[in-house]
């Protein structure tokens, strides 16, 4: 017998297999647990949208109220709070305030929700805060931190994924046919739904493994962006050529030049909102940071080219005094470089909004693969590990039988 094959296997493939058993039974809990919180999270926005009706308003023939309006309408039912974000819809949606803070040590959220034409009140919801329960934050904190501590749960969401990139590829090395002959070619891509439940749940492993590769390794890599500064780092340094992946900052407005504006009866803000409207007629969604808390920020404010996504997006900074425009470096998902581009896209690509509503159902459907190659897995290693106990069972029976003489 060759001494670099066993059972007709060589080393290579039996530490591929070792690999693929051990770092399955290691991971497979918290890939389950992510897999199906994704599944879950993949239509929070539709099912928010079904659920909340207050995020719809009739469709005007006027133009929206500006930003002062709507920020003094959210501050009678937010007094004493300072407002972290604002943000308009397309023409169907409602327009939202957002304060962000801690309140008892603890991370809080609301959103005051109101008619873009007319500043009228909607509707307040504190998403996240003492004695609220969000379902979708339930979800999302189990996705990203297993529901522990971010700066525990994090690292082994990450650590857990990057294992699972592994698994796929040596599970694609166990699933290759050693002869591409009609039997194995069979084996290999079809499920024998007439089988013992034995070999339906290892087809279901194999194949369903195999046909979800591609996009679950997608989905795997843009989720270590996020858990890794470093892998994030080097997804941007290998797909820009070479480039160190620039850091996020703001431009500075010039305080010198304080003052200029002081005469003006129009807030800054609005007249920041006023000339990014003008450039942008078509947007479907814009965001902007309402409340400077330095007095060299910048006025920021994002118009999203798409309804439903987040990837096209141009961004615009304005001076605070002299309401100059500032441009920085892949500031307009047109004009942004490739690596620039694929970074805007990758949370899009991640829940699948990229591709619309049909994106989602694809990325619903391989996140629910994903949940299930744990479970197939471990069926497939539990019912071989109980193989030999049964043979070791039957031989000692075959021993203990009697010997029947004529």
């Amino acid at each position: 017998m060759n001494s670099k094959k066993i059972n007709g296997k060589s080393a290579f493939r039996r530490l591929n297999d070792w690999l693929h058993l051990w770092l399955g039974l290691v991971s497979g809990v918290v890939v389950f647990i992510v897999s199906i919180t994704g599944c879950i999270y993949a239509f929070q926005q539709e099912i928010k949208d079904a659920l909340e009706p207050w995020r719809f308003v009739e469709v005007q023939d006027r133009a929206f109220v500006p930003p002062s309006q709507l920020l003094d309408t959210a501050q009678v039912y937010m007094a004493g709070h300072t407002p972290t974000g604002l943000t308009y819809s397309n023409k169907e949606g409602a327009a939202a305030v957002g304060y962000e803070g801690m309140e008892n040590g603890k991370r809080s959220f609301t959103a005051v929700f109101m008619n873009p034409y007319t500043g009228e009140f909607l509707q307040k919801q504190q998403a996240i805060g003492e004695g609220e329960f969000d379902f979708f934050r339930f979800v999302i904190d189990g996705h990203r931190a297993l529901w522990l501590p971010y700066e525990i749960g994090r690292p082994i969401v990450g650590a857990c994924t990057l294992i699972f990139v592994v698994l796929l590829f040596t599970g694609l090395i166990m699933w290759w046919p050693k002869k591409w002959n009609k039997s194995n070619v069979d084996k290999s891509f079809k499920v024998k739904w007439n089988g013992n439940f034995k070999r339906v749940n290892y087809d279901l492993h194999n194949i369903l493994g195999f046909y979800s590769l591609t996009l679950a390794f997608v989905l795997a890599v843009t989720g270590l962006v996020w858990s890794f500064e470093w892998f994030a780092d080097g997804l941007y340094y290998v797909t820009s050529g070479g480039e160190a992946m620039p850091e996020h900052s703001h431009p500075h407005s010039d305080v010198s030049q304080a003052g200029v504006l002081a005469q003006d009866t129009i807030p800054v803000l609005d007249q920041a909102w006023y000339k990014t409207l003008a450039q942008e007629p078509h947007a479907q969604g814009f965001y902007m940071a309402p409340t400077l808390e330095h007095e060299d920020d910048a006025i920021e404010v994002i118009a999203y080219q798409d309804h439903g996504s987040w990837y096209n997006r141009n961004e615009y900074y304005y001076d605070q005094y002299t309401l100059e425009r500032y441009r920085v470096k892949g500031d307009k998902y047109e004009e942004a470089s490739f690596a620039d581009q694929l970074y805007m896209l990758n949370y899009d690509v991640h829940i699948g909004a990229v591709w619309g509503l049909p994106g989602k159902v694809l990325a619903f459907f391989i996140s629910l693969i994903c949940a299930s190659l744990p479970v197939t897995g471990f069926l497939v290693w539990w019912n071989k590990k109980k193989k030999p106990r049964r043979k070791a069972a039957s031989a000692g029976a075959e021993k203990k039988r009697p010997v029947v003489t004529q």
